[in-house]
């Protein structure tokens, strides 16, 4: 039976800078987005509201903010799987509820599901006054690792 677990298993026990030295050449290290806590039941990462994820009327980008909220629930979710296997996102919803022109957000993702097939996972966005910004939704596959598979390594 499917579980939420209530800590990090301990063989996936990683830190805030090997999760950013691994995210180094891919998008995420292209939006700025930093991981910057991980607890017994939460991910956390900042992106900055800067000239890489606004949109053309000055605010964050809601693409931007998605891109935070799948790295968040994609990263917690293949911090939750058995040793040959991985999670790819099948489905996420976002809804973007205040608009942010500048400074930072901060993102906070907690499993609401962890089962053998699949997870979902609820990615919170906050501005710098801790106001809700976006809140999303992501449904992940848990699937095989394959041979060579970058989001494998941990």
């Amino acid at each position: 039976m499917a579980q939420t677990p209530t800590s990090t298993p301990p063989e996936s026990c990683i830190s805030p800078e090997a999760l950013n030295a691994l995210s180094r050449g891919t998008a995420i290290e292209s939006l700025g987005i930093e991981f910057t806590r991980i607890g017994a039941d939460f991910l956390c990462a900042t992106m900055p509201v800067d000239a890489r994820t606004r949109q053309p009327y000055g605010l964050l980008h809601g693409g931007a903010s998605v891109l935070l909220a799948e790295t968040l629930g994609s990263t917690g979710g293949n911090l939750r799987v058995q040793p040959g296997e991985r999670c790819v996102g099948i489905e996420i919803n976002a809804n973007h509820v205040r608009g942010v022109r500048d400074g930072v957000v901060t993102g906070t993702a907690r499993a609401l599901h962890v089962g053998r097939s699949t997870q979902v996972w609820e990615i919170r966005i906050e501005d710098d006054a801790g106001a809700l910004v976006c809140v999303s939704r992501l449904t992940l596959a848990v699937v095989p690792t394959r041979g060579g598979d970058r989001s494998a390594q941990s």
